[in-house]
């Protein structure tokens, strides 16, 4: 029972990631993406560290802004530059080599052992997603595609060293560190590479307190604590739910077409998160469990 519920807490983050697209097109003003990466991460991030009140000691400087350059500077950068390049499904799909990279990454850094049912999981997630997003007349750039083959690297790494190294405090401040620490690095790259923002409409302002606070703040608590308690290989397969999401929230509400090809990638999707949770097994959490106080 305790393994269904840490399976089902960590779910939620990718199951909400995958609005943002929806959130992005429909809230957000366009041509922003590295701006609204910051506003995504940095104000989640400094909110959770006010109600955290404890700052990085020693080592722990160095590796927050390791894991933050990792799950969140470089990953949102990338991402996007393999968004603008590539079309969405292909990006996808390519994103998707995560688990697959987790896997390799988590025997090497972690020790684990390379099943094949876990390789397996990955392979069958990866043409899961393509059934759900690749289209016809694709047309690759070699640019776009190293970018998501970076960008999955980055966030497969993020995910293994989150769970290597252990942070001697709760998931909430733990949390707050790597989101303020990539925010901060995505501040510079914004003023760098971007215009100055228009004024900002309510519309606006909505979903970049729904990406901050709900799509930040909430979902890598709930990621970072299954992290800590399921097994690498496992938790990046469900990140697949992110571009299931999508689809769905598409269909549903900007009636987007779901044709049966796609309706057949779902299935497979779901089939290799399960294989990739039977895959994996629950081990001892290496992070603090979260305190009551601050669930609510």
């Amino acid at each position: 029972m305790k393994q269904q519920l840490d399976i089902a807490l960590t779910a939620v983050a990718p199951l909400v990631w995958g609005s943002t697209y929806y959130v992005t097109t429909e809230f957000l003003p366009e041509g922003y993406p590295v701006t609204m990466a910051a506003l995504r991460a940095l104000p989640a991030g400094l909110m959770l560290l006010i109600l955290a009140r404890q700052l990085p000691q020693g080592i722990w400087w160095m590796r927050v802004f390791i894991l933050g350059a990792l799950n969140f500077t470089l990953f949102w950068a990338l991402l996007f530059a393999a968004a603008y390049r590539l079309p969405g499904g292909v990006a996808a799909t390519v994103g998707a080599v995560q688990p697959l990279i987790v896997v390799f990454l988590a025997a090497l850094l972690l020790g684990t052992t390379i099943r094949s049912s876990a390789v397996i999981a990955a392979l069958i997630g990866i043409f899961g997603v393509g059934l759900l997003l690749l289209g016809s007349g694709i047309s690759l750039d070699p640019i776009g595609l190293l970018a998501g083959i970076g960008g999955a690297v980055s966030m497969g790494a993020g995910t293994v060293l989150t769970r290597k190294w252990q942070a001697p405090v709760p998931l909430l401040t733990f949390a707050a560190w790597q989101l303020t620490a990539g925010g901060l690095l995505l501040v510079p790259l914004a003023l760098l590479f971007e215009p100055p923002l228009p004024p900002l409409s309510a519309q606006n302002m909505s979903g970049i307190l729904f990406l901050s606070l709900i799509g930040a703040a909430l979902t890598y608590i709930l990621w970072f604590r299954g992290i800590s308690r399921i097994e690498p290989g496992a938790v990046a397969a469900l990140g697949f739910l992110s571009p299931l999401s999508a689809v769905l929230i598409g269909w549903a509400l900007l009636g987007q077409a779901l044709t049966p090809i796609q309706i057949a990638g779902a299935g497979v999707v779901l089939a290799a998160i399960w294989l990739g949770q039977r895959a994996g097994r629950i081990s001892r959490p290496i992070l603090p469990k979260l305190p009551i106080h601050t669930s609510t």
